[in-house]
């Protein structure tokens, strides 16, 4: 769920902050205040493509961000979240994103910066905006196949097979790499053996690298280390040293806490100062006594840091992963000995894990099919209370080719999933990504989020254009429909319609100024009698007209909660 929304210096927006309380919220205003440019920020926000245009005129930089909460069902990002290493604070994300004069622009999730492409991944989660912006999931053909799982409630089943899937894959490969010759798994052994045998003899301990690298460094430096040492020593120890000045000091203190028995906290100090120095200067005394050059010793170090170097390139990026290597090493070559019945036992596994997942996968077809019968039939019953009442949905489901003996699959079964559309009787169905304009596209998708409201993790949806070439009855029912999923989910909507407005939550108003030569956005919520005017102007183009605000007054009070 979106809580609030800042915007600095985008596009016509000077400055702008929102709180986006749950339930229904609306955004009205007149045509051209920019009502779209406050929902292009909020895209922006999430990932949305963005180019040096989109900072207001006179600024270097445009900056949007966003707290969001993580509700109880956001398994996906919170599993996102730890798998990048970034912690939610009491269950909210702070986003932000930038964009530079210099075409430079910057996104992080906390503190942790982040790609555009990660920004979109993560915030694909929790929210969905409909209308003329990329964050649109029913563009997305791979995301059909997602809506109709979770209508199915068949994602946890879609999960286990794509790890068979996967452990399938790994089995083949490993099958293909011992598929060979005697001669060339005998080559292959060899190679391995030598690695090995060249990894072990350098008996090297997973620290090592690091030691020689601090030892390297202080005997190649050796005579520096010594002068330094030597100049530190005679600081602290000398006749005029710093531990000589500092016996001198408590001696006199003490005589003068003899006098005036108010110093003997402070004598105290002095002397536990004095103590901590002597200890520190002896230390240093014995460090500056013991180090002596050895250059055997440093040519040791050098020529073992250069066979670690060398292994390194071989066989890992680091010495722990020469040492796995040689592990691994020792695996594959007991593989290769057994390789027959090695291959025996891989090609049954592989046997077993083919019949198996032609059960699940025939199983996840046949609930699949199932539901998308339920769902054309309860999405075109929403529509045709939408204004789309010729509106055919259909639930494309191709079934992968195959062999005789072998079903095709991918990562998530045997289907590949598309919606499909005919907004108008008497026309073909045609993909939805395709023909859907981005009144008809929202009206699609309110209808799919109402009867997916349980199962769907986005917590916010957004429309842009859900009122487009809509108005009477069809209006009143997409109001309905947009506050009765509000239960459900948070919805954030711009709307031209006083009928739809009046069953929000909460209303922000945008509007559009002039100060001095500039033309500015802005945006407030709206409540009691400038709520009523701003719905009487919505509905007679004049706010101040007693009839006008008589209207906005009733219809407020019929349907606003």
């Amino acid at each position: 769920m979106l809580e609030d929304l800042t915007v600095k210096d985008f596009a016509l927006i000077d400055s702008v902050s929102l709180e986006f309380p749950n339930g229904f919220t609306i955004l009205t205003g007149e045509t051209g205040a920019g009502k779209s440019i406050l929902i292009g920020s909020l895209s922006f926000l999430l990932g949305g493509r963005a180019s040096t245009d989109l900072i207001r005129t006179g600024a270097d930089e445009a900056r949007v961000s966003g707290t969001v909460f993580l509700e109880p069902n956001a398994r996906a990002a919170r599993q996102w979240l730890e798998n990048h290493g970034i912690l939610p604070e009491n269950n909210r994300v702070l986003l932000r994103r930038t964009m530079r004069s210099t075409g430079k622009s910057g996104s992080w999730i906390e503190d942790t910066p982040v790609t555009r492409t990660e920004l979109i991944e993560f915030t694909a989660y929790l929210v969905d905006i409909h209308g003329q912006h990329e964050h649109q999931s029913l563009l997305k053909i791979a995301e059909h196949r997602r809506f109709l799982d979770s209508f199915a409630g068949i994602e946890d089943e879609v999960a286990a097979f794509t790890a068979q899937y996967a452990d399938l894959g790994a089995k083949r490969k490993l099958r293909d790499e011992m598929s060979t010759s005697e001669r060339e798994r005998a080559e292959k052994a060899e190679l391995l053996q030598f690695a090995i045998e060249e990894i072990r003899a350098a008996n090297f301990s997973p620290a090592e690298e690091d030691e020689l690298t601090i030892e390297e460094q202080r005997l190649s430096q050796h005579e520096k280390l010594f002068a330094l040492m030597e100049l530190v020593t005679e600081s602290l120890s000398g006749s005029e040293g710093s531990v000589s000045q500092l016996k001198r000091s408590r001696i006199q203190l003490e005589s003068a806490a003899g006098i005036d028995s108010g110093l003997s906290a402070m004598l105290g100090r002095i002397e536990n100062a004095y103590y901590d120095l002597d200890d520190l200067a002896d230390s240093i005394r014995q460090y500056h006594a013991q180090l002596a050059f050895d250059p055997s010793r440093l040519e040791f170090i050098q020529e073992r840091l250069s066979l670690i170097y060398r292994l390194k390139k071989k066989y890992g990026k680091t010495l722990q992963e020469v040492i796995d290597y040689a592990d691994s090493a020792e695996a594959q070559i007991e593989q290769l000995a057994g390789w027959e019945s090695n291959k025996k036992q891989i090609e049954s596994a592989i046997a077993e894990l083919e019949r198996s997942m032609y059960r699940a996968g025939t199983a996840i077809s046949e609930k699949r099919k199932a539901a998308s019968e339920l769902l054309q039939h309860e999405v075109e019953a929403i529509l045709r209370t939408l204004g789309m009442a010729s509106t055919q949905f259909r639930v494309s489901s191709t079934v992968r080719e195959g062999t005789d003996t072998m079903q095709k699959s991918g990562p998530y079964g045997f289907d590949i999933i598309e919606f499909m559309i005919s907004p108008n009787a008497g026309e073909p169905l045609r993909p939805l990504t395709k023909i859907a304009s981005g009144g008809e596209l929202s009206r699609v998708m309110l209808a799919l989020k109402t009867v997916l409201a349980a199962v769907d993790e986005a917590g916010t949806l957004i429309f842009d254009e859900i009122d487009t070439g809509i108005g009477g009855e069809v209006a009143l029912s997409v109001g309905a429909h947009l506050k009765a999923l509000s239960s459900e989910k948070q919805i954030i909507c711009i709307t031209h319609l006083a009928s739809i407005a009046v069953r929000a939550d909460n209303q922000i108003k945008i509007e559009k100024t002039e100060q001095m030569g500039q033309t500015l956005t802005s945006a407030y919520a709206v409540a009691g009698k400038e709520r009523v005017e701003e719905v009487a102007r919505m509905l007679a183009g004049d706010g101040m007209s007693a009839a006008s605000v008589q209207h906005a007054e009733e219809l407020l009070a019929r349907y606003a909660v």
